[in-house]
């Protein structure tokens, strides 16, 4: 059992240490204010307000009295986000109530980047406890930044869980488990009942594994605009035939990070209580190599009905993600959204910090771009560019799985998954990475999620509710 939950505020305001988080801009200010005491101590302890410093001030029997944290100045704020979660772990053990003015925004930065500045990873090896705790300011809605934080809990523990404890079933108990959690429906087609069921690239991706590829989907809720989420849940990926290096293959464990971010943005979904209608879709294999592994120029037939060609085994997550967005376009909601750690195109073209996303929904956009900015959640837009799409298209097949040239790597793969929405008004489509590479501030080293937090502050606006 996951326990996903378990990122929480102090459970109590009593005897906390005031916290003045500092820009370095308005730290003399500050300053001037306070006690010929607190400034020299401030002064001689050489506090400067970088990013990640911290200063604890004694009070007169010699007890942590107050603590300043630095925010850094306008150019290090510009450069990263979180801070606060820097100074989480800098500070003694204690409980600590921020005591400087910020805007809210900014505010639930500073607390949500605490929350997540706690996560460790305990499955395998007992990590250090976290030492300070903080009080959620009053002016913040502390269930919500908690539930938000537990999504992203989630999402890391099922990346950074290896293969050998996170196959395809595995993946299963952690959906049923969450859909026990918020009272949602859940239903898994399993090996070949896919075939039976008109699910052959699911299948057909899945079927060399020890473990049966799998369909997950859940449903929940019964008012409001529907919301398909869609997530790849290659739990890991040897290449097939087209074997990876071994290099490549190192990180594969990450690739159902799709899968994990839409598991964690649907528990956000749940547990706020969102007006709406929503089904999370995860077909759920292992990309492994038997005699009964598919092969380069194999043709397949797709439940849409359109033939692919295969010319690379490596590229079976658009595969799969194409008979489970089949799927949901039979009975058109009002947004799919689609996440998949797909190429390495996009890592190229956007590094691993940005989530990636294609739309033809401009309002979807919009709202999306202003949710990332309020969330700290970097996104950018990538095009669904019309002129290549002959580039996926082979000839003998109605669509090539894996285009030659090396081009545009990223935007042909999502040209792929669009072919197989052909009902649904509005669909949007993430290439995430799902791996934090080098640990930064409130994102330790491991699986992480990406875009979750950008589209749950956009869903309000994009779907009206």
């Amino acid at each position: 059992m996951l326990d996903y939950t378990r990122l929480k505020f102090a459970a109590s305001s009593d005897g906390a240490v005031p916290l003045f988080a500092l820009d370095a801009d308005n730290l003399s200010a500050w300053l001037e204010g306070q006690t010929p005491t607190v400034q020299n101590w401030v002064k001689a302890q050489g506090f400067n307000a970088n990013v990640g410093s911290v200063c604890v001030v004694p009070d007169a029997d010699g007890a942590i009295g107050i603590a300043l944290a630095g925010l850094g100045d306008g150019a290090a704020r510009a450069r990263g986000r979180f801070a606060m979660a820097s100074v989480a772990s800098a500070l003694p053990a204690g409980t600590y109530s921020i005591a400087t003015d910020h805007a809210q925004d900014d505010l639930e930065e500073h607390a949500l980047g605490w929350l997540l500045s706690q996560y460790t990873f305990e499955t395998y090896r007992d990590q250090p406890p976290h030492a300070a705790q903080l009080v959620c300011p009053d002016t913040l809605d502390q269930t919500r930044i908690e539930n938000i934080a537990a999504g992203e809990a989630l999402t890391r523990d099922l990346i950074n869980t290896p293969a050998s404890d996170m196959g395809p079933d595995k993946l299963e108990a952690a959906a049923r488990q969450l859909a026990d959690a918020h009272g949602a429906a859940i239903n898994v087609i399993t090996g070949d009942a896919l075939i039976e069921q008109n699910f052959p690239m699911i299948h057909t991706v899945g079927r060399a594994s020890a473990t049966p590829p799998r369909l997950i989907d859940i449903t929940w809720g019964t008012t409001g605009p529907t919301l398909a989420l869609v997530g790849k849940g290659v739990c890991f990926d040897t290449g097939g035939l087209n074997i990876k290096s071994g290099a490549s293959m190192g990180l594969m464990k990450k690739d159902m990070g799709g899968a994990a971010t839409v598991l964690g943005l649907a528990h956000m979904i749940m547990a706020l209580g969102l007006n709406l209608q929503l089904r999370v879709l995860i077909p759920a294999v292992e990309n492994a190599i038997d005699g009964s592994a598919f092969r380069p120029q194999d043709i397949l037939t797709s439940r849409k009905g359109l033939t692919v060609e295969i010319n690379n085994t490596d590229a079976e997550g658009r595969l799969v993600l194409a008979d489970a967005l089949a799927l949901a376009d039979e009975t058109p909601p009002d947004l799919i959204i689609c996440m998949a750690t797909l190429t390495g195109a996009a890592r190229v073209a956007v590094g691993p910090d940005i989530s990636p996303f294609f739309t033809d929904d401009v309002p979807f956009a919009d709202a999306l771009r202003a949710g990332a900015r309020t969330a700290r959640d970097p996104v950018w837009e990538m095009p669904f560019h019309a002129p290549y799409e002959p580039m996926i298209e082979p000839g003998i097949a109605d669509l090539d799985n894996a285009p030659k040239g090396g081009f545009a790597g990223t935007i042909t793969a999502a040209l792929f998954l669009r072919r197989f929405v052909s009902n649904t008004a509005r669909f949007a489509h993430f290439d995430i990475y799902g791996w934090q590479p080098t640990a930064q501030p409130a994102r330790p080293k491991g699986g992480v999620g990406m875009g979750a937090r950008a589209i749950l502050a956009a869903l309000p606006k994009a779907l009206n509710l």
